[in-house]
């Protein structure tokens, strides 16, 4: 468990009105467009986790910072995917591996892509709260910065970066903005449970729409559970039954305390969401196909269906009201939508 820092003592001003106690403050650079973007993938047997779903993502992302450049081809290592040929390295058997895309403007100023492997975090996925599971457990401290992040998966990591390093092992980073509200972690979107209601923060343009989160939205919306999309401030935090965070990599994570105040771990909704997760993504690592694969057979011509695809999941994964299934699903069982 982290360290509980001194507040600090003279934030810039722009960050003086809700900073609260425990919390860092930054009023410093924003992301560097120019070192680009980039999406992570969890790779089990081989199959890169929810690939379609990652670069509908990231390809809405170069279109929007660089209209000009045309994406550059992704030769991802994915065996029985059609986005790319086949590449040595990928994860054998069941052991997990990590995969990082990053798109780039290149010294001539067109685009270019690098991607990484790598062993994926051990232990780091379900984070159940019965002690007989195992369990993977952070801390967040608040970070207060002025509008967030914003919609985009930055290569420039370096606020962040600056932030992690004055934390203890097993922190993170909880983004919030000047008006106290909680926007998202630094590698991952926040969940809270109460009454056994599920509310995340909406994707307004102060955070990134994660592909976990869209999935996790969906699952719980099938299983019955109440959803909300809307404002959290620190004290729903504090006041929830559980507190947890979502990515790509680590799939669900359980938080244990925030700015150094212990959260409740009442886990029913997380545990059986969890469950879930992991079943969906192991189902489609053994068919090798992305879960809306799995769901359904299109008779469109394969571009226009891959266009309408790739636009659908971006508007499932940005909130865009009456656009993919999740939206829709949203919308209809929510309520009004708070943003």
């Amino acid at each position: 468990m982290a360290t509980v820092p001194e507040p600090v003592s003279n934030p810039p001003a722009h960050d003086r009105r809700r900073t609260p106690r425990g919390a860092a403050s930054s009023a410093g650079p924003r992301p560097d467009r120019e070192r680009g973007v980039f999406e992570t993938l969890l790779v089990l047997g081989g199959h890169p986790v929810e690939l379609d779903a990652h670069l509908a993502r990231l390809t809405a992302s170069l279109v929007e910072l660089f209209p000009s450049h045309s994406p550059p081809p992704l030769h991802v290592p994915s065996p029985m995917h059609p986005y790319g040929r086949p590449s040595d390295g990928t994860s054998a058997g069941d052991s997990p591996g990590a995969l990082r895309i990053t798109v780039a403007p290149g010294d001539g100023g067109e685009l270019k892509a690098r991607i990484e492997q790598w062993d994926a975090p051990r232990g780091g996925f379900l984070s159940l709260c019965d002690k007989k599971s195992p369990r993977s457990e952070v801390s967040l401290r608040s970070l207060t910065l002025a509008g967030g992040l914003g919609a985009h998966k930055w290569a420039d990591r370096s606020l962040l970066d600056e932030a992690q390093a004055e934390l203890a092992d097993g922190a993170l980073p909880l983004i919030v903005d000047e008006d106290g509200t909680v926007l998202e972690a630094a590698r991952a979107n926040v969940f809270a449970v109460r009454d056994g209601a599920l509310a995340t923060p909406p994707t307004d343009g102060r955070i990134l729409a994660g592909v976990t989160r869209m999935r996790v939205l969906e699952i719980a919306g099938a299983m019955g559970v109440d959803l909300r999309e809307g404002p959290l401030t620190r004290d729903d935090l504090l006041a929830a039954d559980d507190v947890f965070l979502t990515g790509s990599i680590r799939g669900i994570e359980r938080v244990d305390s925030l700015d150094g105040r212990p959260l409740n771990c009442r886990g029913e909704v997380a545990n059986r969401v969890s469950a879930e997760l992991w079943s969906v993504w192991r189902n489609a690592k053994k068919s090798g196909k992305s879960p809306e694969q799995n769901e359904r057979e299109s008779g469109e011509p394969d571009d226009q269906a891959g266009r309408s695809r790739d636009e659908s999941r971006v508007a499932a994964l940005r909130g865009i009201s009456g656009r993919g299934r999740i939206a829709q699903r949203h919308s209809a069982s929510s309520g009004p939508r708070s943003f």
